[in-house]
């Protein structure tokens, strides 16, 4: 009996120690697996707290505002018109002997261009010549017999009729004289209208007619157009609106012309403004004015159209910005002035005309000031910017498409 008891209490001892060990190695287990949780869902802790991370300057491009001379410039759409121009046609009928012009040639005033056969009209010169010079002779004689007769009628040897008489016939002779000089020089009028001479200083065009036909006073072609280009005009309209200012300005001696041509980029000439029409059109609400040009160089060509600028007045100290730093929001024009230490602030101004890429500012700005003229729709006031040079400009971000929302 002692025996078998001490062989049943060692067994008893084993069955209750193994759920024990069971159970701590579960839970040691179970800690584990929770800690590793834990640590892939928190991370792992920072070394040390973060503080806050300054915005880097935005990248823009920026100009100096420019104070100066500037001047007020008005633009019109104008066409080139010849102050004088002619077709040249024939006065009298005849058989066009010779052709003395070249097509496209300068001619002076005077210059013979065209003959026509002249032999019919020398021969009414040769006739009222004949008639002139036989009632000369019978004035002369009626003359005579006048002289004669007066002293005799004063001593009483000539009636007074007789006096009265010989006194007719030389007013009557005197008369067929002054008809016979008349007809004489109309003859010779007609005769010089045989050869065709330029009326003014001009350039030729094409020749419409060839030597050996038959002209008329009425052909509607004529032989030619001459045109004179130089000086030479161009008419132009602007907004009836303009009409005061262009008014003081040539009261002022202010008003100077400037043609450009069609596209707008060369300048053709140089020349001064003649006169303001006295209507204006009610259906386009604008009104046509002229100029005169020198065209020393031929550069104006009539009926080519051209840009007119005319300028009528000039504006002294005045400010000017590039056209891509002023931009529009509710309130109106504004530009972005960047500050000594490169911060920008919005400031309002108030634009004038524009012209050449530049922008007259009327308020705003004193001259003195840096402006934005790239990269403006990331900006906001107080925001930081880094000044670009032009070569760089492409590290600028810039968009077509703003946000009207993001204006001030």
């Amino acid at each position: 009996m002692p025996a078998a008891k001490v062989f049943i209490e060692p067994a008893m001892e084993c069955e209750t120690m193994l759920p024990r060990k069971t159970l701590l190695l579960v839970g040691a287990v179970l800690l584990i697996g929770a800690g590793l949780g834990a640590y892939f869902l928190k991370g792992p802790a920072p070394s040390h707290a973060a503080g806050p991370t300054a915005a880097p300057p935005v990248p823009v491009t920026a100009a100096q505002a420019h104070k100066g001379d500037v001047p007020i410039v008005l633009e019109g759409l104008g066409t080139v018109t010849p102050i004088n121009t002619a077709t040249i046609r024939t006065q009298v009928q005849g058989t066009l002997d010779s052709v003395d012009f070249v097509e496209g040639q300068e001619v002076k005033r005077g210059d013979v261009l065209a003959k026509i056969d002249p032999r019919v009209f020398e021969a009414q010169v040769d006739q009222a010549e004949a008639a002139l010079a036989r009632d000369q002779a019978s004035l002369k004689n009626s003359q005579v017999n006048l002289a004669r007769t007066q002293p005799l009628a004063a001593r009483g040897f000539a009636t007074q009729q007789l006096l009265d008489t010989q006194d007719s016939q030389v007013a009557q002779g005197q008369g067929t004289v002054a008809l016979d000089k008349a007809a004489l020089e109309a003859a010779q009028t007609q005769l010089s209208y045989a050869t065709i001479t330029a009326p003014f200083d001009g350039i030729t065009g094409i020749r419409h007619i060839d030597p050996g036909n038959i002209v008329h006073p009425t052909d509607a072609t004529g032989l030619v157009i001459l045109t004179q280009l130089q000086p030479i005009s161009i008419i132009f309209t602007l907004p009836s609106t303009d009409i005061a200012d262009v008014q003081k300005a040539i009261a002022s001696r202010e008003a100077s012309v400037d043609a450009y041509d069609a596209a707008n980029k060369q300048k053709l000439d140089h020349g001064s403004l003649m006169l303001i029409d006295n209507q204006v059109d009610a259906s386009t609400g604008t009104v046509q004015l002229k100029a005169s040009f020198p065209n020393e160089k031929k550069n104006l060509w009539p009926g080519s159209f051209v840009n007119i600028h005319l300028t009528i007045a000039i504006r002294h100290d005045a400010v000017t910005v590039p056209l891509t730093a002023v931009l529009q929001g509710p309130s109106g024009a504004f530009v972005y002035v960047v500050d000594a230490n490169h911060v920008v602030s919005v400031r309002k101004v108030k634009a004038g005309q524009s012209r050449d890429g530049k922008v007259l500012i009327e308020q705003g700005l004193s001259g003195d000031e840096t402006v934005v003229t790239a990269g403006q729709y990331r900006l906001t006031p107080g925001t930081s910017v880094e000044i670009v040079p032009n070569d760089r400009s492409d590290l600028v971000q810039n968009a077509t498409t703003a946000s009207a929302g993001m204006l001030p």
